[in-house]
């Protein structure tokens, strides 16, 4: 394919802090003079990798589950999720497998509303977020989840997240590798001890930090 003919294939110069929309959060990495992390390399493209087939989610049935120890349960319908109050983050984009693609602009609904609904109880320390790709599951400390530039995205770029990148949802950790943003998103829970997932528990590292590659454990 020509790469102009790819609707996410980024033309002119890398989009900075300045170019966001209005009212948008900005992710702290955005603001670094040196934008990309040790041993990545940037790219216009967006490539798409997961770790199995794409699942098969039907809007007719979707749903977004908050539970562990929170004072109300959550479950959203699509219809409930879309009707939240939304928010914009501009935020860079850095894969483990050593890409990054930076200036993205995400569109949801920030992680905190739902843990304001949802009411954290002090146990809480951990995240677990599940996907609808066949129980996949990923963790996360709680104050990365609760990161400024964090949400539950539904668009990029001012487009539908399409399935291959994780749509109609996907969890957007910016400040994290990729592989933390779990897609096609199905559940979050908040748990009080640690729960490696999948690709941790295949040997990748239990955190993610690209500024210090954390790639592996």
């Amino acid at each position: 394919m020509n790469p102009l003919d790819d609707p996410k294939y980024q033309i002119g110069p890398v989009r900075s802090p300045a170019d966001a929309p209005p009212g948008a959060i900005i992710s702290s990495d955005t603001c670094r003079t040196q934008r990309i992390p040790p041993g990545q390399s940037q790219t216009r493209k967006w490539p798409v990798l997961h770790f199995a087939d794409v699942p098969d989610v039907d809007l007719s049935t979707w749903t977004l589950q908050v539970g562990g120890l929170v004072a109300t349960p959550l479950t959203y319908t699509w219809e409930q999720y879309r009707a939240l109050p939304r928010v914009r983050v501009f935020a860079d984009f850095h894969c483990v497998t050593r890409w990054s693609r930076l200036g993205n602009v995400w569109e949801g609904v920030s992680v905190h509303e739902l843990a304001r609904r949802a009411g954290l109880q002090p146990q809480a320390q951990y995240v677990i977020a599940t996907g609808y790709d066949y129980g996949w599951t990923t963790n996360l400390p709680l104050s990365d989840f609760l990161a400024p530039d964090a949400l539950i995205a539904d668009q990029h770029d001012g487009e539908p997240i399409d399935a291959d990148h994780g749509g109609p949802a996907r969890l957007m950790v910016p400040l994290l590798y990729a592989w933390k943003s779990a897609k096609w998103i199905k559940r979050i829970d908040f748990v009080a001890h640690d729960q490696p997932g999948y690709w941790e528990r295949a040997g990748y590292h239990n955190h993610g930090d690209p500024w210090t590659e954390e790639r592996f454990g």
